[in-house]
């Protein structure tokens, strides 16, 4: 086999010859995997200062562009806050080098998460995987945008060639359970799952998974043990804190979810709280206005969660609602 000269320039490339950015870039890496709030925080200060010794680093302005990318999600903090930052990063990392994979695939997220440009979201992972179809974050980025558009067979193809890519990181593998578990293959999604726990059990976002996949389940107090292991190993995410709520509704101990309603609203007078964990209770205790009232908040605050609204199973109940069908529709995913 013979490479063209451009092959060979893309097989020796070095993103940057300053060694002790590279070295803040890789604790950044190590401290986004985790996806806490404070490691998410720490990963961001290191890509900065990975930023501030090679200001031609690419790759760490990918890592700053998924750091922020992750606070809308995993560290309640308001996506008009944090996407915009991301999508900058990645823009920036596209315009040192466009052929890197990595920042396609993060711009990717960033499109959908809070432009709700499906088409070019889709269209940036696509290019990610082209320019480097051995990036297991291209396949993933595109996994996410097929699965959230109900495209379910392409996204767990996408995932599974991601994992398969990179089989010890975390993210890739809980999120596949999370596809299976969006596509009704519930038992399977399951049985993913408690292989990632014993890789390891310590990372929230499975446990916050397994728990939704209990649900469909009906397996309901081993759904509120996994939350609440979420909602300790994430430091308090709010969406934990929610599902739990919503559980105990579904269990028929009204009490309790009101209980759990009066909390987040504590919590919200200390901090942001994303609408959408608020309106899951709600929406548990059957109270269907004040959640679909809450959903069109979130809307307009370009909350992250309402692009999973068309593939979610715990909102199927609503699915001929007109204002369900309207937000639907406000996002592109009807």
């Amino acid at each position: 086999m013979r490479l063209s000269g451009e092959e060979k320039k893309r097989l020796t490339k070095r993103y940057t010859e300053n060694v002790e950015a590279y070295q803040l870039y890789l604790t950044g890496r190590y401290h986004w995997s985790r996806l806490t709030p404070p490691d998410i925080r720490k990963a961001i200060g290191f890509f900065q200062q990975a930023i501030d010794s090679d200001s031609n680093y690419a790759l760490a302005y990918f890592g700053l562009a998924e750091a922020n990318r992750s606070l809308s999600i995993n560290a309640d903090i308001p996506s008009k806050e944090c996407l915009p930052q991301a999508k900058a990063a990645a823009r920036k990392a596209l315009e040192i080098d466009d052929s890197l994979a990595e920042a396609h695939a993060s711009l990717s997220f960033s499109l959908i998460w809070f432009d709700w440009d499906w088409a070019s979201g889709e269209k940036e992972a696509k290019r990610a995987i082209a320019l480097n179809p051995n990036s297991a974050h291209a396949h993933f980025a595109y996994a996410h945008v097929l699965s959230d558009l109900g495209r379910h067979d392409e996204a767990i193809a996408e995932i599974a060639r991601a994992r398969e890519l990179d089989p010890v990181f975390l993210l890739y593998r809980a999120l596949e359970g999370m596809f299976l578990h969006h596509a009704g293959r519930n038992d399977e999604a399951g049985a993913n799952l408690q292989k990632v726990l014993e890789l390891d059990p310590n990372f929230w976002i499975t446990h916050l998974v397994l728990g939704k996949v209990y649900i469909q389940q009906r397996k309901y107090p081993e759904a509120i043990a996994e939350f609440g292991k979420a909602r300790e190993l994430s430091h308090g995410n709010s969406e934990a804190i929610g599902s739990i709520g919503y559980v105990d509704a579904l269990m028929g101990d009204k009490a309790k979810a009101r209980a759990v309603l009066e909390e987040l609203k504590t919590l919200s007078n200390q901090h942001y709280i994303p609408p959408y964990n608020i309106a899951l209770v709600y929406h548990g205790l059957g109270q269907q206005s004040e959640a679909l009232a809450l959903l069109e908040k979130a809307c307009e605050e370009r909350d992250v969660r309402v692009t999973l609204l068309k593939v979610d199973p715990r909102w199927d109940s609503l699915r001929s609602n007109p204002r369900f069908v309207a937000i639907l529709k406000r996002i592109g995913l009807q």
